[in-house]
């Protein structure tokens, strides 16, 4: 696909402030995509622990991208099919696009593993690119979701009825695939957008669960991100520390 200048302009533009159910996960998706492609496109092929990781880095993308067109299909074309008919007939075709090239990356890296040292260079550059063109495939994709999708979704739904619609997708996902998610997501964030987040699960989660997210967060917001968490939330200065 290809965002014309015309969209691009139109999506510059300030919109007046509505919920955006794309936002958070967007960030999420973009930084994760943007880390994998970093982290194969470095791998050292004769260092068999390093070509490993980069294979499992796309393994877990893979997984994060399926679970991610899942939802988005289960949910949220659901609710544009109800009362926007034919507004995700364009994502849903892609979607379908997606799979299978998610299918043939994971196949590529899988294959990588597979063949004699002489040839492994070779294979990783070419895994690199073909993953560049999904990221890049992927990164369009999400730009159109954010213009075309929210403007029908702010069209025929109230703001409230989004926030229920965010709150499903949110409880359907297991608490390792949640913490997998918030991994990304929070880090990926503005300040305000973290401090949003967390301080509603302060609020509303078990003490447990709001530490053990912090757990996984703290390693990824250097001092300055994490500081003005603390100071947001008025967390104890040990927060986010791993325990025993």
């Amino acid at each position: 696909m290809k965002i014309d200048t015309q969209e691009m302009l139109a999506l510059a533009r300030p919109e007046a402030v509505r919920v955006d159910i794309y936002a958070g996960i967007h960030k999420a998706m973009r930084a994760l995509m943007c880390d994998v492609l970093q982290a194969v496109g470095r791998t050292d092929v004769t260092d068999e622990v390093v070509l490993r990781d980069s294979i499992l880095r796309v393994k877990e993308l893979g997984h994060l991208c399926r679970k991610h067109l899942e939802h988005e299909n289960t949910f949220v074309h659901t609710a544009l099919a109800e009362r926007c008919p034919g507004a995700c007939d364009q994502a849903e075709a892609e979607h379908v696009e997606h799979l299978h090239h998610i299918d043939a990356l994971e196949a590529a890296a899988d294959a990588l593993l597979q063949l004699p040292a002489s040839e492994r260079d070779a294979a990783a550059l070419a895994l690199y690119r073909q993953l560049a063109l999904f990221v890049a495939d992927n990164f369009q994709h999400m730009q159109m979701e954010e213009g075309r999708h929210n403007a029908a979704l702010w069209s025929a739904y109230t703001d409230g009825e989004l926030l229920e619609l965010q709150g499903r997708i949110v409880a359907s996902q297991p608490p390792q695939e949640a913490l997998q998610v918030l991994r990304w997501m929070l880090p990926a964030m503005t300040p305000a957008e973290r401090a949003q987040v967390l301080g509603g699960m302060k609020a509303q989660a078990p003490a447990p669960v709001f530490e053990a997210v912090l757990d996984v967060v703290r390693p990824y917001l250097d001092t300055t991100a994490w500081g003005k968490l603390v100071r947001s939330l008025r967390l104890a200065p040990a927060a986010g520390v791993n325990r025993p």
